[in-house]
């Protein structure tokens, strides 16, 4: 019979990885006084919805709105006003992007690495931020005012590269300009995305993602620019139709 050596296979996530949902100093449970506003903050999402588990969705923006990520707090917050299990809660909110795992800067700054978006210098963009900003664990500044990752495609290829800051677009960047934006972040100066209201913080902007008002002046306007309606203007300068539904 030959020797053999044991051989551990350890499941899951490890404790080193990014992404971990227990952080240092991450609240398990809320203060009572947290509680209570966050659970008449539920009351109003859950009541929009005629099953009350379809409103985990805007209750895990309202409890990032709070902390900033997602934390054990904020999974069996959501558990308890939902009737789910912690694993339920889990699942969702490690399945979507836009909840963030790590404690995130006043400011997410995601720099499009997609395809367009890279071509068009998107890699340069990222490499020149992270070499800029002195980035700690989770990408964020060591003075905790801006997170910077890559992010996934936001549908607007047609200014690209492109650089969204709490999920609000800033169009035909550089990396000289995506420098001189983190900077003006980092100082607290107001910043005016390409289209749209002014910037609000990282947590505002969860709060309004969970269904809550958006009262920024401005906030309805800065519709389609150029570049995303000259297929159309085109069209109707060659008097082109779209084909009618009987195919005629």
């Amino acid at each position: 019979m030959s020797n053999s050596t044991p051989v551990f296979i350890q499941f899951g996530a490890r404790s080193e990885e990014k992404g971990q949902l227990v952080h240092p100093g991450a609240p398990v449970t809320y203060p009572p006084d947290v509680e209570a506003r966050l659970t008449a903050d539920a009351a109003e999402i859950i009541g929009r919805y005629p099953v009350a588990r379809s409103a985990l969705l805007p209750l895990l923006h309202l409890v990032q709105s709070e902390d900033g990520y997602i934390t054990p707090a904020g999974i069996e917050f959501c558990s308890k006003q939902l009737g789910l299990t912690g694993a339920e809660v889990t699942a969702v909110a490690t399945f979507y992007s836009m909840y963030r795992r790590d404690p995130t800067g006043e400011y997410f700054v995601g720099v499009c690495t997609n395809t367009l978006c890279a071509v068009m210098g998107g890699d340069a963009i990222l490499a020149a931020l992270e070499e800029h900003l002195d980035i700690g664990h989770g990408g964020t500044t060591a003075d905790g005012k801006v997170t910077v990752e890559h992010i996934e495609c936001n549908a607007a290829c047609d200014f690209a590269p492109v650089v969204m800051v709490n999920w609000e677009f800033f169009d035909n960047q550089t990396p000289e300009s995506a420098r001189t934006l983190v900077d003006s972040l980092r100082s607290g100066e107001s910043v005016q995305p390409s289209r749209g209201a002014p910037l609000c913080t990282f947590r505002e902007t969860a709060r309004i993602l969970a269904g809550f008002p958006d009262e920024r002046p401005g906030v309805l306007e800065g519709g389609p620019g150029d570049a995303t309606l000259v297929g159309l203007r085109i069209a109707r300068e060659q008097g082109m139709t779209a084909p009618t539904t009987d195919g005629a």
